[in-house]
């Protein structure tokens, strides 16, 4: 048989991972590969790239879509265990498991117009207009934004000492306070007085930027009132500027407070800082690295 696509697995996953114990991925993995009616060299068979076997990679996709409909969870790295959803799911005795059985769950869909997929083109018939450069645009939108989320996940399960150093890093990586080592200083005790710490705006420290780090619920909404108190604290410390960092969300009202404070209060939320994140890599690596080639004109001019 080919390699089935990367639906077909779904159901195998959830089905090893009923019973709600926590599974090994790469066991799940390994077992679902030897219950699959495939050949040695489709087992073996690699994408273009060279460095993932390709039924490797279409059962991590599966995992990855059920984890986005809410039927699937990892508690901690490299782990999974069913959720109620999932367990509800496999009660009504299905066959399969498609896309459009993830389209019942709201949060699946949420998460799918979020990525723009090219799937979504080829369902309004707009495939045939996209270049092969737009093509592999767009599948990079989907690859980092799952990268994104899955920062995310991480970011939630680290102390919040953790995640002050890991905003430090940041900033850092960012251009902001030299080295590491001579880049902040904390006041205090953490949260104290509003502020986390002092960063120096450039090498030379010229000027300083004041930064609180909160590392909350990313379901959560920050009102304006804890806007306003960091502005508070600011102001007691006679500073300019401000970074709020946090991996929840700001409400309307606190982004637009910040906007038209007399002080300057840059708010990063948790979609901003893993964009950040990876954008300046911090956090991630590189896994792989595509060369595109275009024809030399000048190599064939004849003088």
């Amino acid at each position: 048989m080919a390699i089935p696509g990367f639906e077909y697995f779904m159901l195998p996953i959830l089905n090893k991972i009923k019973d709600g114990n926590e599974y090994y991925i790469k066991d799940i993995i390994e077992k679902i590969i030897n219950e699959t009616d495939l050949t040695e060299q489709e087992r073996s068979q690699f994408l273009p790239s060279g460095s993932t076997l390709v039924v490797n990679s279409r059962i991590g996709w599966a995992r990855t879509y059920l984890s986005k409909a809410g039927l699937l969870q990892s508690s901690k790295r490299g782990y999974i265990n069913i959720t109620n959803e999932g367990k509800k799911l496999l009660n009504k005795n299905i066959n399969d498991i498609s896309i459009k059985t993830l389209e019942q769950y709201e949060v699946f869909i949420k998460w799918r117009s979020k990525t723009n997929t090219v799937e979504n083109n080829v369902n309004n018939n707009l495939f045939k207009n996209i270049t092969p450069d737009e093509l592999i645009e767009n599948e990079l939108h989907i690859i980092n934004t799952q990268l994104t989320e899955e920062l995310i996940e991480q970011l939630k399960q680290v102390s919040p000492r953790k995640f002050e150093n890991i905003v430090v890093d940041l900033l850092v990586k960012m251009g902001y306070g030299g080295s590491k080592r001579e880049a902040t200083q904390v006041v205090g005790k953490s949260g104290d007085g509003g502020i986390d710490g002092i960063i120096k705006e450039d090498k030379l420290g010229l000027d300083a930027v004041y930064v609180q780090a909160k590392k909350w619920d990313s379901n959560q909404v920050i009102s304006r009132p804890e806007v306003q108190k960091f502005a508070g604290a600011l102001l007691g410390q006679k500073a300019k500027k401000g970074v709020f960092i946090t991996t929840a969300t700001f409400s309307s009202e606190a982004i637009k407070y910040a906007e038209n404070s007399d002080i300057k209060i840059i708010l990063i939320d948790g979609n901003y800082l893993t964009e950040l994140m990876v954008e300046f890599g911090l956090g991630v690596n590189i896994f792989k690295t595509y060369e595109i080639k275009k024809i030399d004109s000048d190599y064939f001019n004849e003088e």
